[in-house]
Order: C-alpha cells, then structure tokens, then sequence
C-alpha cells in the first residue's frame, strides 16, 4: 500500500516537473500592441471589419494586414484613438465601411417564434427569452451589430436607428486640438 502510494507519489512529481518546464521553455509571448489596439475596439465582435471579431482585426492591425479606418461601430472617434495609438494619420472610412446610424434591434413579439437562433448569434447577450417563448432586445446592452437578423427565419427583427438625445451622445473628438498658450 505504501509503496503505491510512493509510486504515485514519484510518478505526479515527475508529470509536475514536466510540465514546469514545457510552461517555460515554450512560452507564448503575446503582443502588447495587439492588447492596446484591441482594447480601443469597440468589442462588438460583429465581423463589419472583414474579420471575425475584434481581436483578429487587432492582429492585422498589428502586422500590417489591415487599416484602421475599417470599424463603423467604432465610429470616427476610434480611428482617432487608433491613429494616435499607432502614430499614424487619421484616415476617414474605407469602402463599405461608413458608419450607419446608432441603432438598435427590435423583435416584432407577434411574429417571434422562440427559436433561439438569434440568442445563438448575439455576440453580447443582448436578447432574453427562451425556447418556444417569445424574445426581446435589451436596448442598453445592444450594439447594433446586425448578427441576430440574418438567422431568425420568420423575419422578426429589424433595426430602429436611436434618436441621439443626452443619454446616448458622446463628445466628438477634437479636429483640431487647442494649443496651449503660448
């Protein structure tokens, strides 16, 4: 019995040292600017860009791949912050890529069926119900990505831009900076 105990005992120190060394001899070195540009995104994760989410368009950013000018839900004041992060000029909207109108969606209740296929797709949990049941939109959390239309089948959802009233507007970011005085 002792003796099991000292072979389990052997065999779990060598698993654990093992394992202690692979950690550190093939460490992953993330890339700060890849977590610096993904933190500017708005994490949507809607695929407007091109990518699939927000940190993969963060990647090509990165490397190169891609401009910076290519996410309407980050509007104009991201491709700022991202200009400035990056040192690079401000670049206004790429082809396809212009902002659309804050908006939100909206589920017609009489036609919902409950399938849950929209709860599937939102990427931010912005819809409550359940199987068989009808679903709603919640308004705050919702950022108008578009990914819960394309696989309701009954055609339930549509998208009511917002009316921009002091509870959704944002300052605009500054074309031209005020210079201190001189």
């Amino acid at each position: 019995m002792i003796s099991a105990l000292v072979v389990m005992i052997g065999i779990a120190l060598f698993l654990g040292a093992v394992l202690g060394f692979s950690a550190l001899k093939f460490k992953v070195q993330g890339n700060p600017l890849v977590d610096k540009i993904d933190a500017v995104l708005p994490q949507t994760q809607c695929g407007q860009c091109g990518y699939p989410g927000c940190k993969p368009y963060a990647t090509a950013i990165a490397a190169g791949e891609a401009e910076i000018n290519k996410c309407p839900p980050g509007g104009e004041e991201g491709i700022h912050k991202l200009a400035d992060l990056l040192g690079r000029e401000f670049i206004p909207f790429g082809e396809g890529a212009a902002p659309k109108a804050k908006a939100v969606a909206f589920i017609d209740e009489n036609t919902c069926i409950g399938c849950t296929l929209c709860i599937q797709a939102c990427p931010v949990d912005a819809i409550a119900g359940a199987a068989k049941q009808m679903h709603t939109i919640i308004a705050q959390e919702c950022t108008g990505c578009e990914l819960c239309i394309a696989p309701c089948p009954v055609d339930c959802i549509s998208m009511q831009p917002l009316k921009e009233d002091i509870t959704n507007w944002k300052w605009r970011y500054p074309v031209f900076p005020i210079q201190a005085a001189k």
